[in-house]
C-alpha cells in the first residue's frame, strides 16, 4: 500500500473540520433502547446515521436474560457481527431454526443478510451481554412471527 495521499483524498482532507467531524464517543450510558425491539432481548443502539452521523455503520449492544430466547427475526439486507463478551450465547437459524451452535466471550458471529435467526441465552443464571454491528447506518428488524421451529435443530 502506498503512504502516498490521493488528490481526492488530499483535498477531502484539506475541506474537513476534523475538530467537528472526527473521532465521536458515545460513552457508557449514552446508549438508546429507540430501536426496533425483539421479543426477549434488550437492544441497544450506540452508533448511527441519526444518532452520530453514521454514514455506513449501526453499532450497539443486546442483552438476554438468563434462560431467555428471543423472537425469530432477521436484518434485511444488513450484515451482522456478534461479539460475546458476557456469557454463553446459542444461535439458531435457517427457515425453520433448524441449525443451531454456541459461542462464548470473545467469540463473534457473522449473521448474513435475511437469514431468519434466533438467538437463545444458554445459561439459567448469567445474563448474555454481546456487542452488534451491522453494515447500513440504521437498525433493520424484521420479526418473524409464523415461524415453525424444528423441535431439534442440528449442531453446527
Amino acid at each position: 500500500m502506498s503512504a502516498r495521499t490521493s488528490e481526492e483524498e488530499t483535498a477531502h482532507s484539506q475541506a474537513t473540520d476534523w475538530r467537528v467531524d472526527g473521532i465521536r464517543v458515545v460513552r457508557s450510558g449514552e446508549s438508546s433502547c429507540d430501536t426496533p425491539p425483539t421479543l426477549g432481548m434488550n437492544r441497544e443502539v450506540a452508533i448511527s446515521g441519526s444518532r452520530t452521523g453514521s454514514t455506513h455503520l449501526w453499532a450497539g449492544t443486546n442483552r438476554i436474560e438468563a434462560g431467555a430466547a428471543t423472537g425469530p427475526h432477521h436484518h434485511g439486507a444488513l450484515e451482522s457481527i456478534i461479539y460475546v463478551v458476557r456469557g454463553e450465547a446459542l444461535m439458531r437459524w435457517g427457515e425453520r431454526l433448524e441449525w443451531i451452535t454456541k459461542a462464548g466471550p470473545g467469540d463473534f458471529l457473522l449473521v448474513p443478510p435475511y437469514v431468519p435467526h434466533q438467538e437463545l441465552n444458554a445459561s439459567a443464571t448469567e445474563e448474555l451481554h454481546c456487542v452488534l454491528v451491522r453494515s447500513g447506518r440504521e437498525e433493520v428488524v424484521i420479526n418473524l412471527e409464523d415461524v415453525e421451529a424444528v423441535d431439534e435443530p442440528e449442531w453446527i
